[in-house]
């Protein structure tokens, strides 16, 4: 009984918190939006505007941060950012979970979302050079069901090249940028956040604060 509550309360902390799709525009310029969607009701009412921009700044530098191909993930704290960049293709799709949620399901999700996005834009989405929300249909529904992370597990049976030695872990959001960049620099350049999310972000780096996303 002891060992069945204990999982239980595992399980009730698993949490997938956001899924954005972007597309990628080189490693100089900032990645665009085609979709995001982000659940931040877990966080306190007065910080849930900061953490979904901090979502948003932290998938967008992340994903022009990711080489096609690469498969990576930056801690933050107690939660994790998963990036893919479907090679060939110019798409980067980022899955936001705290560290309870499997690694493998988290990957499995952004592919799968990837892969239905394809299907149903076909090539419209090159076209797009502001920021979208043409995947939000595709991406809100994929939150509420991948919540259960046994449904992103079923995924990762099928996807038998999701290989966890190839991921590569980066510990801070920091060990990610470039030599000679400043997340503090990042922030203050951002167009994702707000003035008082900047203040709220560097405050947290501060204090290290738990509830931050950065």
């Amino acid at each position: 009984a002891q060992q069945h509550c204990s999982q239980k309360r595992r399980c009730s902390k698993m949490k997938l918190t956001g899924i954005c799709i972007l597309k990628w525009n080189g490693e100089e310029n900032s990645a665009t939006f085609l979709g995001s969607a982000i659940d931040v009701n877990n966080f306190g009412y007065f910080q849930r505007g900061a953490v979904r921009e901090g979502i948003l700044f932290i998938a967008r530098t992340v994903a022009q941060r990711t080489q096609p191909g690469q498969r990576q993930t930056v801690k933050n704290d107690e939660y994790l950012c998963h990036a893919y960049h479907k090679p060939d293709v110019g798409l980067v799709a980022i899955s936001i979970a705290d560290s309870q949620y499997p690694t493998t399901a988290a990957f499995s999700v952004i592919h799968k979302c990837l892969d239905e996005f394809l299907q149903q834009t076909g090539d419209s989405w090159r076209s797009i050079t502001e920021d979208s929300q043409m995947a939000n249909a595709l991406l809100d529904p994929a939150l509420i069901k991948y919540q259960d992370h046994t449904q992103a597990d079923k995924i990762a049976k099928i996807q038998k090249d999701l290989d966890e030695t190839k991921i590569v872990l980066h510990q801070t959001i920091d060990s990610v940028l470039r030599r000679g960049e400043k997340l503090d620099a990042l922030v203050d350049k951002s167009n994702d956040l707000s003035l008082a999310s900047q203040m709220f972000y560097k405050q947290a780096r501060k204090t290290n604060s738990c509830c931050h996303l950065m």
